[in-house]
């Protein structure tokens, strides 16, 4: 018997491991582009899926950005078809333009992933990400100041959704392919300086032969290690929102006596059930409702993101949808102007031109809460 090469063994021990919860006759669905990295995983799903009694399905979307997608789609499905994928379907979305082209096509995806796993009653979604996208992922983080949410990176499991590459390197599912006869596309936007992560690329690849090829990895393991303080700390933040919530609102008091890792998780939590769009908040709105607990002055009310107004009166945040007025009917807080907190605070993705407009502050007393 011919000896199993390292990387198809690596990715088959992988996707055991990421499956071994599931409930014998589970379907599982693959998330495939065609590229190197999803079509490994999802012909490895294909091997491991019928041996541990689970059923394997495949899902590949069009995003329709590119010339003769809509053919390539079909041409993975077709291969699932073969291979012995049940689904195998491929489905076209219409990608918008909020938060710029990579996050609406994300948008889009998920969108049609959720919708297929609904219709054929899937347990479990997985995804192609590697130890090489994590490490990718970390340092985009880093770039764009996101914190410990940010450099928590892709979790392995969320939802329904599973990652069981992201302690494999990118190098492995390229030889997995090599090895297993198959021929993935190479997708012209993962070369494209235009895009953030792809932009980056060259510059790690750099990093990586500056400082040792133990960079990737310790960047994933960061990550992880990062990621498990932050599920703590938001399992804490749960907890210490039941307890400041009061009738319409939650109590301005006890939230100042939380530590501010818990505070600002916990008013983040809850913007966001009150209907806040999660993907055009960012942390200069999350500083401004903080600042209605930690640095009361008596300010107005702040606006955020789907028209989302948080005030604080009678010792309580509320929140509501609301409209703002005089210098916020443009989504921006005009520093000087009164009631407005520490620095500009952009309400949607729109221009901050009337960030320059101060006014001298008027003296006043310090508001009672």
């Amino acid at each position: 018997m011919a000896k199993l090469p390292p990387s198809v063994a690596r990715l088959r021990v992988a996707v055991r491991d990421g499956l071994a919860d599931l409930p014998a006759g589970s379907l599982v669905l693959a998330a495939c582009s065609g590229g190197p990295d999803s079509l490994a995983l999802a012909d490895t799903l294909a091997f491991c899926a019928p041996r541990m009694g689970l059923r394997a399905g495949l899902v590949t979307v069009d995003h329709g950005l590119q010339d003769g997608s809509a053919e390539r789609a079909a041409d993975v499905a077709d291969w699932a078809v073969r291979t012995g994928f049940e689904p195998a379907v491929a489905v076209g979305v219409d990608v918008g333009g909020d938060g710029g082209p990579e996050a609406a096509a994300r948008t889009a995806r998920y969108a049609a992933l959720d919708a297929a796993a609904k219709r054929h009653g899937a347990s479990a979604i997985l995804l192609g990400h590697t130890r090489d996208d994590q490490a990718e992922t970390v340092l985009l983080a880093l770039v764009r100041g996101g914190g410990p949410r940010g450099v928590a990176g892709m979790r392995a499991v969320r939802g329904i959704y599973r990652r069981p590459l992201l302690g494999i390197a990118r190098a492995d599912t390229h030889a997995a392919c090599a090895e297993r006869g198959l021929k993935p596309w190479a997708d012209p936007h993962n070369t494209d300086p235009r895009y953030l992560r792809s932009a980056l690329r060259p510059a790690l690849d750099v990093l990586v032969e500056t400082l040792g090829d133990d960079l990737v990895a310790n960047l994933a393991r960061t990550a992880s290690l990062i990621g498990a303080d932050t599920d703590y700390l938001d399992g804490l933040a749960v907890a210490a929102l039941d307890e400041c919530r009061v009738d319409g609102g939650l109590d301005a008091k006890r939230l100042a006596a939380l530590a501010g890792p818990v505070r600002q998780r916990a008013l983040r939590a809850w913007v966001l059930e009150s209907g806040v769009n999660g993907a055009e908040l960012n942390h200069r709105h999350l500083d401004a409702v903080d600042a209605l607990v930690a640095d009361w002055r008596g300010q107005g009310p702040t606006f955020l993101p789907g028209g989302i107004e948080v005030r604080r009166g009678d010792g309580r945040l509320t929140a509501a949808l609301g409209q703002p007025e005089g210098p916020f009917a443009a989504g921006l807080w005009v520093p000087g102007f009164p009631g407005c907190p520490r620095g500009p605070t952009v309400r949607t993705g729109r221009a901050r031109a009337a960030s320059s407009l101060r006014r001298p502050r008027s003296r006043r007393p310090r508001a009672k809460p």
